[in-house]
């Protein structure tokens, strides 16, 4: 896959969770898939990506762990 079309999705992957965010956490499994393919193909992360990864990492734990009590 290029790197361009997997930009490209993780575009879409993004603006979909600004549009849907009660499917957060599918959304952010996608994002982290994509984000192991550019770390695949030896291309560089995009830090804004990664934080937004770690941040919605974040958010999910602190939902479920909100939820649990």
């Amino acid at each position: 896959m290029a790197f361009e079309e997997l930009m490209l999705r993780i575009n879409m992957l993004v603006t979909e969770m600004e549009n849907k965010p009660e499917d957060a956490h599918e959304l952010l499994e996608q994002l982290h898939m994509e984000l192991q393919k550019l770390k695949a193909l030896g291309q560089p992360l995009p830090e804004d990506l990664v934080k937004l990864e770690n941040l919605l990492v974040e958010e999910f734990e602190a939902s479920t762990r909100n939820r649990v009590h």
